[in-house]
């Protein structure tokens, strides 16, 4: 019994001489590995940290030329090359890497990758695409997708784009429903500039089949109905009254089409209704705009200024008071008055350049026209349909 326990008690200091062992052999192994690297590599890694990709790349280059196996240095300097702007000596580097007979499925798919991107940042769109199809199948696939979308929408290639969208929807199961249908949408609209009314309804069809609240579908629809009749609008306004149902934060993109719509077909005391109806609803500098310049057409001076007065007490803002002052400029006719009213105005005018912008919810890029892609994010209806109406910078 007193041997068991005497054996008991060496076992702590048993496994504290192993673990000792095992720590000099690991530190061993560390240092040993570290004299091979040369100094090149360790010089790169500083100018990495300091901020300095140039001289990162010369010392790598370095070690590169010394020992050709470095398999994944080679692709983190073609990145860097790449990142540096310069494409040809990424795209030579990846191309160097691809020529190799010994390279393994692996290695060689990813240099594919890597060489696409060269290209594509290169501006050699042809062979960006034709390498991006080739990685259909492998674990690049759906990043080369995106890189293949980025670039159909560049060109505009609406229907390759539609292809690689819904193979997207495939290899990652998340709906696009929304791209495809703005793929159609412009599709129509270059139908419809062409003449081609039949095409721009089929395509229409078939975005509203992907995406029933599409508002862009909804105006197209309605030019589609103008372009076969000008002189009978009601087909038209029965689309875009659509707009109401399905997003009615969007009325204000359909506001200067029913105007003139309705001035071409002797319609206006129907469109002030239905505008008047729509501000009260969905209230928006668009449809108050377009109200309140038909109002001034049809109506005269006084009866605008009275829908900007009562504008002003319901929603106060600049946008509305400039206006309430437009309207009275149009009603007085003493020179004196007139030259007060022009004063107020111009005391605004500089804050009303800083408001009334659509504004993108993804990345806050701002614009005064509507976009249904953001230039900014590059993606599809992420833009506000409502301009905001108080000056950037205040609340």
């Amino acid at each position: 019994m007193y041997i068991e326990l005497w054996w008991l008690l060496l076992i702590p200091f048993v496994f504290f001489m192993l673990g000792w062992v095992a720590a000099r052999i690991d530190i061993r192994q560390l240092l040993a590995e570290a004299r091979e690297l040369p100094r090149s590599y360790f010089e790169g890694l500083n100018s990495l940290l300091n901020e300095a990709p140039d001289r990162a790349i010369e010392s790598f280059m370095v070690v590169a030329e010394k020992d050709p196996k470095t398999l994944d240095l080679h692709f983190a300097l073609g990145t860097l090359f790449r990142r540096q702007g310069e494409f040809s000596r990424a795209i030579r580097m990846h191309q160097a890497l691809l020529d190799r007979p010994e390279l393994a499925a692996s290695d060689r798919e990813r240099a594919e990758f890597e060489l696409a991107q060269d290209f594509n940042r290169a501006g050699l769109l042809d062979r960006a695409e034709a390498l991006f199809l080739k990685l259909e199948g492998t674990r690049f696939e759906h990043e080369a997708l995106g890189y293949l979308l980025e670039i159909y929408e560049t060109e505009k290639h609406w229907p390759e784009a539609i292809r690689v969208t819904r193979r997207m929807e495939a290899v990652a199961q998340t709906p696009h429903f929304k791209e495809i249908a703005y793929y159609h949408c412009e599709m129509a609209e270059e139908a419809l500039v062409r003449g081609d009314l039949m095409l721009a309804q089929q395509n229409v069809e078939q975005a509203f089949a992907e995406y029933r609240a599409c508002v862009r579908a909804f105006l197209i629809q309605g030019d589609i109905e103008m372009a076969r009749d000008v002189s009978a609008p009601d087909k038209a306004l029965a689309a875009w009254e659509q707009i109401a149902s399905h997003q009615i934060a969007s009325l204000g993109l359909a506001a200067e089409r029913i105007v003139k719509a309705c001035q071409q077909t002797g319609q206006t005391d129907y469109a002030l209704r239905l505008l008047a109806r729509w501000q009260q609803e969905a209230p928006s500098l668009d449809v108050f705009h377009a109200l309140f310049h038909l109002s001034l057409a049809v109506e005269g001076p006084q009866a605008a200024e009275q829908r900007a007065r009562d504008e002003i007490e319901q929603r106060p803002s600049l946008f509305s008071l400039d206006h309430w002052l437009q309207a009275r400029l149009s009603a007085v006719s003493s020179p004196e008055a007139q030259q007060r009213l022009l004063l107020i105005k111009n005391q605004v005018a500089p804050y009303l350049k800083k408001m009334g912008q659509y504004r993108c919810t993804r990345c806050g890029f701002r614009a005064r026209q509507y976009y249904w892609r953001c230039p900014g994010c590059q993606k599809w209806e992420t833009t506000q349909a409502r301009r905001n109406d108080t000056p950037e910078g205040f609340r």
